[in-house]
């Protein structure tokens, strides 16, 4: 039987590259096939007859009959080496080439000589279409076109009965543990099992960089790489340490992070500083192998920044690839029972959150026109999200028709800061101003002195190491103490705008239990994703669970003093910014308020401040020009969430009629007001 060289074919244009070391590869494998085809051929009877392979000839009988086995050596072969790495398996001649792939994959995965000859012999009909009849021809079966066991074995010279032969085609071994062989057909015999190799295998030989369908959709880019996270708050040179460690070799290593995207900016600064590509995945379990396979292919690490809600397989099957580097990041402490092969587990450094210069980077000269380090400092975005924002922001301007602005930038951040609070709290979007607040001099300057602290807090509990120590956090925390109506929650909500993010009030009535603990479990779920949310949370009446503790007379009292110790331990850690407001200040216990910032007295306004209070509620509405606000406001002591009733009330009135308000409006309001107190109506004489 006669066959044609490869070399005899013409060849792809071009004499350098994967695909032509592959080739070259496959033209000394196509030199042993034909040699095994002659050699068969000049022995066979049957070797001229078409249908050979089609069925059993009694020629065909006669010769299986008569064959010496072909599989049984006549001597005892020796004793089995163990298996050797070299950089070119197949072919120790030319292992230079730095086009070839194969042996660079042979050199940095756990393959022996067999391994790779075998990896050869099962891809060269994907390569090459005229190895599928030179194979069925060997195989006795023209209809089995790919490489078996058996041929494999036979065109490597190794005699198929070794233990040491037949195990590398075990599902254990590297072939196969790795992704980058299929043995097919288990029913059959080992030795007639097709062998084939993954396509995605077959493209990165030729030279195709295009990771593999079953990952569409499920790998990211990393995030750019920042100064601000090399040279952080934390300059202990951690991101240098890592990137030795991972210039090192492979390893797996698990990074908690305080907030979330922390060690996702490390891992792509480390990373970068190691010169290492990465392939960042988000995605169920089901497609671990192809990335796996991937990466040792890419010879590329793996990231996963947020483990999915249960991570032990997750966890498990990645740490046990101890031939990739896997980095994997969450805010959750590593649990033992994850994994039988612990990473390296660290603490990710705490970053400077909101970085002008990152937000700076991301905006480019769009954002010159207004003043961009106070507008961001409220933030704790990573470098990805910040990039994020910075296109929803120019998107937002766009669409608007004008130049970017702060406010595009504000409502851009809040959008990427995601946040889990609203299954507990009820979300308000701050739409007031400075300029809503009628207060005195001293709790305005509070209110003001309360947001400038959430803006500075990192700098000055951060870097300026002004945190108390024992792993306190970096929380704001505020009371607001006053009668109802006098402004508390509005209060709230001007902080919220003013430092540009979404004010949360918390649902008492979704956080308290009767089941013991279930509380604190609630509370814990809040807190927790307040302290990676950019938000005010707001415990409005908060006397209610920051009471304070009394003296243990039944099962009760020690469980109400439980939660209160729960909550004592959880502000000391907590990084947000929590607002409490509460009628009866004197109810709050003494321990809550040492823990405290700021607490803000909100006095019952004097008749001067009623009377702007009036004037204030009416800016919007329209009203008779003579309407005399003094009176009133003497008259009718009454806070600001009462007035403000009352207007509303004297807008009913006159929207009925179609007309303005009039004096008889706000007259009738503040009565009502009166009315729902409860309180005597003053006479009428002095109107």
């Amino acid at each position: 039987m006669s066959t044609t060289s490869l070399d005899d074919r013409p060849q792809a244009p071009g004499g350098t590259g994967p695909a032509h070391s592959l080739l070259q590869r496959l033209a000394r494998l196509r030199q042993t096939v034909t040699a095994l085809v002659e050699s068969r051929s000049a022995a066979d009877p049957t070797a001229g007859d078409p249908l050979r392979g089609l069925y059993l000839s009694e020629d065909a009988v006669r010769h299986l009959l008569h064959a010496s086995p072909r599989t049984i050596p006549e001597t005892e072969p020796p004793a089995p080496r163990p298996p050797q790495h070299t950089a070119d398996p197949v072919d120790p001649v030319a292992p230079a080439d730095p086009d070839d792939r194969l042996a660079r994959i042979a050199a940095r995965l756990p393959l022996t000589e067999l391994d790779t000859a075998v990896l050869l012999i099962a891809l060269a009909p994907d390569l090459d279409r005229t190895f599928e009849p030179l194979y069925g021809y060997l195989n006795d079966d023209v209809s089995r076109r790919r490489a078996t066991v058996g041929l494999a074995l036979e065109l490597c010279g190794t005699p198929p009965h070794l233990p040491d032969a037949r195990a590398r085609f075990h599902p254990s071994a590297p072939l196969r543990s790795l992704g980058l062989l299929t043995v097919e057909d288990a029913e059959r015999p080992l030795l007639t099992r097709s062998l084939r190799v993954p396509d995605r295998l077959t493209a990165h030989l030729l030279g195709d960089a295009t990771p593999d369908a079953a990952l569409r959709g499920l790998l990211h880019p990393m995030p750019a790489p920042q100064p601000e996270t090399a040279h952080g708050a934390q300059g202990d040179g951690f991101v240098q340490r890592l990137a030795t460690r991972l210039g090192a070799g492979p390893c797996t290593a698990y990074l908690q992070e305080h907030r979330e995207g922390d060690a996702l900016a490390v891992l792509a600064s480390a990373l970068h500083t190691a010169d290492i590509g990465a392939l960042r995945f988000s995605g169920p379990t089901d497609h671990l192998p192809e990335l796996l396979r991937e990466a040792r292919l890419s010879g590329r690490a793996v990231v996963v920044s947020g483990l999915p809600e249960q991570p032990a397989s997750m966890v498990a099957e990645l740490a046990s690839a101890r031939d990739v580097t896997v980095l994997l990041a969450d805010p959750r402490p590593y649990d033992p029972q994850w994994s039988a092969h612990d990473p390296l587990v660290l603490q990710a450094p705490r970053l400077p959150a909101g970085g002008t210069a990152t937000w700076q980077s991301a905006l480019g000269a769009a954002a010159d026109g207004f003043d961009l380090a106070g507008t961001v400092a409220p933030y704790h975005l990573g470098a990805e999200r910040i990039g994020r924002a910075a296109r929803a922001a120019a998107a937002l301007a766009a669409f608007d028709g004008t130049e970017l602005t702060a406010a595009h930038v504000r409502l851009a951040a809040r959008q990427q800061s995601a946040s889990g609070l609203e299954q507990h709290a009820r979300r308000i979007r701050p739409d007031v101003t400075w300029h809503d607040l009628v207060l005195p001099h001293e709790p305005l300057a509070q209110l003001r002195e309360l947001a400038l602290r959430a803006r500075h807090r990192d700098r000055v509990l951060g870097d300026w190491r002004l945190s108390a120590g024992g792993g306190r956090g970096r929380g704001v925390l505020g009371l607001f103490a006053g009668e109802s109506g006098t402004g508390k929650t509005l209060s709230a909500e001007v902080v919220a705008a003013d430092l540009g993010v979404d004010l949360y009030v918390v649902q008492l009535s979704s956080i308290v239990d009767k089941y013991v603990g279930e509380t604190e479990k609630n509370l814990e779920r809040i807190f927790t994703e307040a302290d990676r949310t950019d938000a005010v949370l707001l415990f409005d009446e908060a006397d209610a669970v920051f009471g304070k503790r009394s003296e243990v007379k039944n099962s009760h009292d020690r469980y109400a003093n439980m939660e209160s110790a729960y909550l004592l331990q959880r502000l000391e850690s907590f990084d947000g910014i929590a607002l409490l407001t509460t009628n009866l200040r004197a109810n709050i216990d003494d321990a809550f308020t040492r823990r405290l910032d700021l607490v803000v007295d909100f006095p019952f306004p004097d008749a001067e401040q009623r009377t702007a209070l009036w004037r204030h509620g009416l800016s919007h509405v329209p009203h008779a020009e003579d309407i005399e606000l003094d009176p009133l406001a003497r008259v009718f002591e009454l806070a600001g969430g009462s007035i403000r009733s009352a207007v509303v009330t004297a807008a009913y009135l006159a929207a009925a009629r179609d007309e303005p308000v009039a004096a008889g409006d706000l007259l009738e309001g503040a009565r009502r007001e009166y009315r729902k107190a409860g309180r005597l109506v003053p006479g009428e004489a002095n109107w």
